[in-house]
């Protein structure tokens, strides 16, 4: 069985690619220190607990279990701490995929999946963003993904190391089996902070900003359900095995949704309405982000299949609702 080593198999949208690759045949080994992610969600292959600044235990990790190939998800992601603490991510995202990449080196392993996003493009100067779009981020967390693209290009360049970039945007929802899910601490995406609000687990939903050049004055953003995701990482792999040369891409439905837009959807699944506060604008946060996944479609045969906002926050609202606070409980030592 082919083995892929999942850095950050044990987060968000690592956990949701891992089940994709296990049903695809593959065995996701995930490497990660769950400083953020989950034992729980590991669920489809080995977990080896280490951590990206630890070069000789990518080393070992990598021989131990032959590895021919890498998804990276490893990294640290919130925007707003990332304008508070610019030097932790550096260190973290951009030192840990410089040892990433050069453990694979050393190992023969030249095919990777790097998980980007559309932070990396920073304001936009026209909508919907194509990948051909100018790349200059708003923020430490942006401009630290971009670093990591320049970087898998030089090691293309140099070492023949083969790259899919995916920039993708607004990651949500869940599992369609309620398996696994989201679940941060703190969490700071809309959608789940709008179901707590919904449940009756946090007292208010903050809207961060109300005067942007939007339709209703709330940033816009393109959700994409985190299962699509994965099957874009899935079909990058395989374009990749299949001797496909190296591109960065976005992954998105092409609809942006905003932050009162996100609302409504939550109220109507939910059945009741948030308690809501408005509040100023977040540093770092442009007004509009909205994805062209032209690339994705054509080279990868990639098309999202949950498209619909009220399906999205469903699926997320069922995991909430239902096996999270159960998994959270039974993973309480």
């Amino acid at each position: 069985m082919t083995a892929i080593l999942v850095t950050g198999g044990a987060g968000y949208v690592g956990s949701h690619s891992c089940k994709a690759l296990a049903a695809a045949g593959f065995l996701p080994v995930s490497f990660d220190n769950l400083s953020t992610g989950h034992r729980w969600a590991v669920q489809w292959g080995p977990l080896e607990a280490g951590d990206l600044d630890d070069i000789d235990a990518l080393r070992r990790v990598m021989r131990r279990h032959r590895i021919e190939a890498v998804m990276h998800f490893a990294a640290s992601s919130n925007v707003g701490e990332s304008m508070r603490q610019p030097g932790f991510y550096f260190r973290n995202n951009v030192g840990g995929t410089l040892n990433l990449l050069e453990a694979m080196i050393d190992c023969g392993i030249k095919t990777l999946v790097l998980s980007s996003s559309c932070a990396s493009y920073g304001r936009p100067q026209s909508l919907p963003i194509q990948e051909d779009h100018p790349q200059w981020p708003m923020s430490p967390y942006g401009e630290t993904k971009f670093a990591a693209e320049r970087m898998l290009r030089w090691w293309d360049e140099v070492h023949g190391l083969r790259f899919v970039a995916l920039r993708y945007f607004n990651a949500a929802g869940a599992d369609a089996e309620g398996r696994i899910g989201e679940a941060h601490e703190p969490e700071t995406h809309l959608i789940p902070l709008a179901i707590a609000a919904a449940l009756g687990q946090r007292p208010h939903l903050l809207i961060h900003g109300t005067d942007y050049p939007t339709a209703d004055g709330t940033a816009v953003r393109d959700y994409v359900h985190v299962s699509d995701l994965a099957q874009a990482h899935l079909a990058a792999l395989r374009h990749l095995f299949a001797g496909g040369r190296s591109l960065s891409c976005n992954l998105g439905t092409g609809r942006g949704h905003s932050v009162r837009q996100v609302i409504t959807a939550v109220e109507r699944v939910a059945g009741r309405r948030l308690p809501v506060i408005e509040g100023p604008r977040r540093p770092g946060d442009p007004p509009e982000l909205v994805a062209f996944a032209h690339l994705a479609n054509q080279v990868l045969a990639w098309k999202p299949e949950i498209t619909d906002l009220e399906r999205i926050v469903s699926t997320a609202f069922r995991w909430h609702r239902g096996t999270m606070p159960a998994v959270a409980q039974a993973a309480q030592p």
